[in-house]
This record gives structure tokens, sequence and C-alpha cells, in this order.
């Protein structure tokens, strides 16, 4: 296929038709992701350019959304408006799954916290701890980012977060942090930092609910597992 814009493509081979006509669900993610960069190149379709970049990415979408802008660059065919293109799609997309999720939801699991969680650490590639602040009955106060550090550790104030939890009135406390390596399981300095986290929290009459240990796909549970 030699023309660049999806206009001059067969009728079939239409993205922007095809959604008209069968609508959105019934187009692939390359297709989608074509809609949106709008060509390819003299030698490649739009839908072939977002294959062969879906291809590079195991067809998985939460890889694409990973992908930084030098990476999309280094694709043939991707230069910078379309590589900020995907950037942007990819970033609605997250946005949609996080306003799905109820304003002030009740926090009172593991699973909800993760789920509730999971949307913004998933694509990070250094570690991020958070603060989740509840009312008693475990409805969200708020959730504040407290640390940022590197791959294996971000350096947590445990003062600053105690600080923090009573200016908000809060009287049950989660701490989440994320393990970009993919491996849930804590570490040494994990335990020990959750129980710096406990000790503070007893002082002030303030119920340490758990610590969640996210990554993209899975979570460990200090209360779950009977560590806490």
């Amino acid at each position: 296929m030699q023309n660049l814009s999806i206009n001059h493509w067969a009728e079939a081979d239409r993205p922007r038709e095809k959604l008209e006509k069968l609508g959105a669900s019934a187009l692939s993610d390359a297709e989608l992701l074509a809609i949106l960069i709008g060509s390819g190149t003299p030698n490649e379709s739009a839908v072939g350019l977002m294959k062969r970049i879906l291809n590079g990415c195991n067809n998985n979408l939460n890889t694409l959304g990973k992908l930084s802008l030098s990476d999309l660059k280094q694709y043939k065919g991707i230069g910078p408006a379309k590589a900020i293109t995907i950037l942007a799609a990819c970033e609605l997309g997250k946005r949609r799954q996080r306003a799905a999720i109820e304003e002030s939801p009740i926090l009172n699991s593991s699973e909800g916290i993760y789920n509730y969680m999971r949307t913004t650490i998933q694509d990070l590639d250094v570690e991020e701890g958070w603060m989740l602040m509840l009312k008693q009955n475990f409805r969200l106060i708020e959730a504040k980012r407290i640390s940022v550090g590197g791959l294996t550790m971000a350096p947590v104030d445990i003062r600053l977060m105690m600080k923090e939890a009573l200016m908000k009135n809060t009287t049950v406390l989660v701490f989440c942090h994320n393990h970009p390596s993919g491996n849930t399981q804590p570490s040494r300095e994990d335990d020990s930092l959750t129980s710096r986290i406990q000790k503070a929290c007893n002082l002030l009459s303030i119920y340490l609910a758990d610590h969640v240990i996210l990554t993209d796909g899975a979570y460990f549970s200090y209360r779950d597992e009977g560590k806490l």
C-alpha cells in the first residue's frame, strides 16, 4: 500500500469507515491507533505501522503505555507528532480508568486498595511511596505521594506522614509502595519500615490498616499475610 493517507485506502481497509459502520469495538488495537496517527509511510500503512509497534510490545497496550517519547521515535515511521499522539492516547486510557473509580471509595480490603492505586503506579520505573488517609469507616480522605526513590528504594519520612495524617484528621492509614522489578515480596527494609510506621501510628492512636506492595499485575498485603 503506497498511499500515505487513510482516505486513499480501499474502503474495506479504512478503519474510520469500519468504526462508523460496525462500532469501535469491532476494530483492533492497531486500527484504533491508526485512526489517531492518520498515516503511515510510503511503504507501510498506518495500520501496518501500528501492528509492528504493538508486536514489539507483545501486543500489550500496558507495555505500549510504558514507552517514552524517545522509545517510540526509535520505530521507523514514527516522528515526534505520531509519538506524542500515541502517548496522549495511552494517557487518556489511564485517566478513563481513574475516572471510573469512585472519588472517595471505601478501601477496606487489599484488593480494593490495589485496584484504586494500580493506575497510579502501573507504569512507574522508580519506587514511590503513597499514604492513603481514611476515615473510621475506611472511606478515603486523601491519597498523597510522600516519597520518590530509585529502582529499589524510596526513602520515607515517617514524621511527615504522621503530620499529614493529623492535619487530615486521619483515623485509619494505609501505606503503599510499588516494586518496579515486578517482585511483590517484601524486603527486610520493607519489613523495618512497616514496623516503624506501625509504632508511630500507635503513638497517635491511628490504625495502620495495611502496607501494600504493588506491581503491574499483583500485590502483597502485610495484613493478609499476617505480618501486621
